[in-house]
């Protein structure tokens, strides 16, 4: 059945189906002086869609730092690439697939996972972990557990089919994701730092192959339906979705690296959104050359499909590559060994158009550069997000019960194990991960094979705080994946990042969208941690009603010697806490007042980024010492959640300082930035090299016996405190 619009509509009443505005539509007829037709139509509104255009991001993107002495190629490929010694790269990204898996959660976040991967595959890299940062609506919302069942499905069923370990990556629920989830999904690989492939087209006269799965008509439109809102007829938005086949995944993974091999590969390009329009057109593009497509060769899994069908579908699986001349030989073999589809589609020509061929007849004659030098850029109206203020700690009262206190936060959805959800992911396929989700680290680790090295991986937002204030939140985001490396004992060196937010043409979410990015730069330059890759995912939003503003940070760092690593899975009985940075007991739009008392108001907790370099740098430096037998960064709950967590990994008893029921909640829960939980045999030793390193440090508990407590305020077995811990995820998906 074909998906093509009607023909009796006008092509400006399909612009407007399509996603474009009127101004915009204006500017195709000025471009090329006529009336584009349907095929031509549909290659503008995808490639001017949000999704694939950044129109109302690029302006300010720029703020962001994307060099430094370590980074190899930062935004504008598939993927970032960055130096890791000895001749190797690190090559990574994240993307959104929110869309889509709100709409089919096992196909949409499935296809997410698969599409990262091909972003990093595709530049020549074998991928070599995954991560993923999941955001629900709230637990009692009728669609959240098939939501979390479809999504965590999707993700395991993908990934560990492919053979590729899902190491980290964080989940949280508010009711602000009820109409609209969000699945940002990183993939990070390893390849040689002198064979890296870029998708630019050399020059004319080259072989355009396509390979990998057959096209079909799933996916049509996709890229313009992830840059529109949602609202009550979202859900008949089915077909847009893609269906993705993880083995064949697996396949193209092997026949495109293989590819890579023999030097036959002058250009390539997954298939990403918008489908084969998108690559033909950004690698003619970026090469400065022109492309011509036939679309009758294309390889196709549905009867009669149209060129327009063929041109917008996502169908998944697919590469475009351009060959060396007298290359195809070379390629046919080894797509045929791997059992893939393939068909030499097109070539690239001096002309600077795209021409598509169909039936005999010409379909589509554009040029290239309209597609990309004209697309829409907006300095879209915005206003600064309002204050809200400090919550003093003497405003804020004490619990009424310690232990219920305690166990309520530990249990809430944000805070309580996500074993149940993390279990259905393979986490050690290829036998190199060195720290998961499991086993109380910080960040995942994955053993760069046959050496020392290990990369470690984060994933980290705040929402909360960036809703509180867009500026401070957007800080935060950066310095917690800045301390999430840096406990485990790794040199933070780049991030990605994926920035969902709600409808720009409002300019209150315009100002969050502005005053997040000018947050994360700074943090970006104050920490040396470039930008080098990244997504932008807008319009989440439900019938008006816009998601919390959630700017994801993923993040990579390097340990030249694994063997050095850090983690809170290992404190021992005897050993001595130790709070490094000062504690002002920051409570506002912290979980203390959310779970306690149904308040989410106050300023989020400022982010000292000067403070956070030097805290960093010193935990790191302890860590090589190896004078630290745990680590933990402090974020959300504070102290009490860092404590319990590490009691916990470590199935060993904590007593926490704080003794005075008056003015201990601060302490104990406040969410102060800049600070770390350390576990150390010598106390005396730590403590002095943090008075020499002018860092403030002090005791905060000691470990051992079988409680968690504090002192006279409370004291809960660990059984009882790992019950709560442990058992919410589960209970909730039971139902």
């Amino acid at each position: 059945m074909s998906v093509s619009p009607a023909p009796t509509k006008s092509m400006a009443d399909l612009a407007a189906e399509f996603g474009l505005k009127p101004a915009e539509y204006q500017v195709i007829l000025d471009r090329l002086g006529r009336e584009p037709n349907e095929v031509e139509l549909g290659v503008f509104s995808v490639m001017w869609s949000e999704h694939c255009s950044y129109k109302s991001s690029r302006l300010h993107l720029k703020k962001f730092p994307v060099t430094g002495p370590k980074v190899i190629c930062g935004p504008g490929e598939n993927a970032g690439v960055i130096d890791i010694g000895d001749g190797q790269a690190c090559i990574f990204k994240m993307e959104s697939h929110n869309h889509p898996s709100y709409i089919e959660p096992y196909q949409g976040a499935a296809t997410g996972v698969g599409g990262i991967m091909r972003d990093v595959f595709t530049m020549g890299a074998r991928p070599v972990a995954l991560l993923n940062a999941l955001r629900f609506g709230d637990p009692s919302h009728p669609k959240t557990r098939r939501l979390v069942s479809g999504v965590v499905s999707g993700i395991g069923g993908y990934g560990n089919c492919v053979g590729v370990p899902t190491v980290g990556g964080e989940t949280n629920f508010h009711r602000g994701y009820d109409g609209n989830i969000l699945v940002n999904a990183m993939c990070v690989g390893l390849a040689d730092a002198d064979k890296i492939f870029y998708s630019a087209a050399p020059a004319p006269g080259l072989t355009v192959v396509y390979f990998g799965s057959k096209t079909g008509r799933d996916g049509i439109h996709g890229a313009t339906m992830a840059s529109a809102e949602f609202d009550e007829d979202s859900e008949e938005k089915r077909p847009t979705v893609q269906v993705g086949d993880p083995f064949a995944e697996k396949l193209l993974i092997e026949a495109t690296l293989e590819l890579m091999a023999t030097g036959a590969v002058a250009a390539i390009q997954d298939m990403g959104a918008a489908g084969l329009t998108s690559s033909s057109v950004e690698m003619a593009g970026k090469g400065g050359v022109g492309i011509e497509l036939d679309l009758d060769a294309v390889p196709q899994r549905e009867e009669g499909m149209t060129a327009y069908e063929m041109m917008l579908s996502e169908s998944q699986e697919r590469m475009l590559a351009i060959l060396k001349p007298g290359r195809e030989r070379d390629g046919h073999a080894i797509f045929e060994k791997w059992g893939l589809d393939a068909a030499i589609i097109g070539r690239t020509t001096d002309t600077g158009r795209i021409v598509l061929k169909h039936h005999g007849e010409v379909v589509c004659d554009l040029p290239l550069a309209p597609l990309s030098d004209d697309a829409p850029l907006y300095d879209r109206p915005w206003t600064e997000p309002p204050k809200h203020p400090r919550l003093e700690p003497g405003q804020v009262p004490a619990p009424q019960d310690w232990n219920e206190a305690v166990l309520k936060v530990m249990s809430c959805p944000d805070v309580a194990s996500k074993r149940w959800l993390w279990e259905q992911y393979d986490r050690h396929v290829m036998a190199d991960t060195l720290a998961d989700s499991a086993t109380g680290h910080d960040a995942g680790m994955v053993r760069v094979h046959g050496t020392r090295k290990a990369l470690a991986v984060t994933s980290d937002c705040t929402p909360r705080y960036v809703q509180n204030d867009p500026y401070e939140g957007g800080k935060q985001a950066v310095a917690e994946a800045w301390r999430n490396l840096t406990a485990v004992g790794a040199e933070p060196i780049a991030i990605t990042d994926n920035l969902n937010f709600g409808n720009p043409e409002r300019p209150e979410i315009m100002g969050q969208i502005v005053r997040a990015i000018d947050g994360m730069a700074e943090a970006c330059r104050a920490l040396d941690f470039p930008v080098v890759s990244g997504n932008v995912s807008l319009y989440n939003e439900t019938n008006g009603a816009a998601i919390p503003p959630t700017p994801t940070v993923g993040a990579v760092g390097l340990l030249q010697d694994y063997g050095a690593r850090a983690g809170f899975g290992r404190v021992q009985a005897g050993d001595t806490l130790i709070l490094i940075g000062d504690t002002h007991g920051e409570l506002g739009a912290s979980l203390y007042m959310r779970e306690l008392f149904g308040s989410e108001d106050g300023a989020p907790p400022p982010v000292d980024l000067a403070a956070e370099k030097k805290h960093g740098d010193f935990v790191r430096s302890l860590i090589a010492d190896g004078v630290l037998s745990g680590v933990h960064d402090l974020s959300d709950g504070g102290l009490v959640v860092a404590a319990a967590e590490m009691a916990l990994a470590s199935n060993v008893g904590v007593t926490l300082n704080a003794s005075s029921p008056d003015n201990a909640h601060p302490y104990l829960f406040g969410e102060d930035q800049a600070r770390y939980l350390l576990a150390a045999r010598d106390p005396d030793t730590v403590l002095e090299k943090a008075r020499a390193a002018e860092v403030h440090a002090f005791v905060a508990g000691t470990c051992g016996g079988d409680d968690f407590a504090s002192r006279e305020l409370f004291s809960l077995p660990l059984p009882q405190l790992r019950q709560a811990h442990e058992g919410w995820m589960p209970k909730f998906m039971k139902g």
